[in-house]
């Protein structure tokens, strides 16, 4: 829901979806084209100050989002730099470190990084609406985009859920004591289990009441200045390309 905030809260709501996606694959192709990891970790702030200055996101609310991927990179650069290799018939192993040190992950981890930061800047400055409705204009299969609205949708539905549940529990001072706490969560899973087929379950039956026939469809909104829109995300798009790989 932060993400959702941040998306209808910035300055740059108003601006076409189709600048911003230009704007980040310019960001995307920059992080890949970066040569060194000090080129890619430039993009990666440079699109950071985008956000945040340009776009208005709140520095805080961009770390909170960008923490988990972050947490989840750094497991996964610490995967790639050791290895276990068992030897023998009595299963014994050894930590190999990475042959070629540090050097692959630096860049891995650079390019990622810029990565993230061009996907945040999409995520954080487009809702999710303008997102489906720019990849329906961009051909994307009806199927994949219907998926995306129904998981958008239960993601709300879960957190109405979760939200009531808990309220009502701690009204009736149900996290008091350690132990009140553990049975009042063994409660909300539950409840929240049972609410969540529940709900799927009438999104099911009302797909199948129009016999899954025709699109979803939302109402767009009127884009004052798209071509210049355009224009300067292509210019920015370019700007990050020419600092990955005109940077030593």
């Amino acid at each position: 829901m932060l993400i959702e905030q941040c998306a209808y809260g910035n300055r740059w709501r108003k601006v076409a979806p189709a600048a911003k996606g230009l704007f980040c694959l310019g960001g995307f192709i920059a992080a890949f084209a970066a040569s060194q990891p000090a080129a890619a970790a430039a993009v990666a702030g440079l699109v950071v100050l985008i956000t945040v200055l340009g776009a208005g996101v709140p520095f805080p609310r961009f770390v909170r989002v960008a923490l988990p991927p972050l947490g989840f990179l750094l497991l996964g650069c610490l995967s790639l730099a050791y290895s276990l290799d068992f030897q023998g018939a009595s299963n014994d192993f050894t930590v190999l470190w990475l042959p070629s040190g540090w050097a692959p992950i630096r860049q891995l981890a650079a390019r990622s990084g810029a990565a993230l930061a061009a996907l945040l800047f999409l995520a954080l400055t487009t809702p999710m609406i303008d997102l489906i409705a720019l990849l329906r204009r961009l051909k994307m299969p009806e199927v994949l985009l219907e998926i995306m609205v129904l998981c958008y949708r239960m993601l709300f539905v879960f957190s109405e859920a979760l939200h009531d549940t808990r309220t009502a529990q701690a009204a009736r001072l149900g996290y008091a004591t350690p132990r009140l706490a553990l049975r009042s969560l063994g409660s909300l899973t539950a409840n929240l289990t049972l609410q969540i087929w529940q709900r799927a379950h009438s999104l099911h039956i009302a797909a199948q009441s129009r016999n899954n026939d025709g699109a979803f469809r939302f109402l767009e909104p009127e884009y004052a200045h798209v071509r210049r829109d355009l224009t300067i995300a292509a210019l920015g798009g370019a700007l990050l390309i020419g600092l990955a790989v005109g940077m030593p």
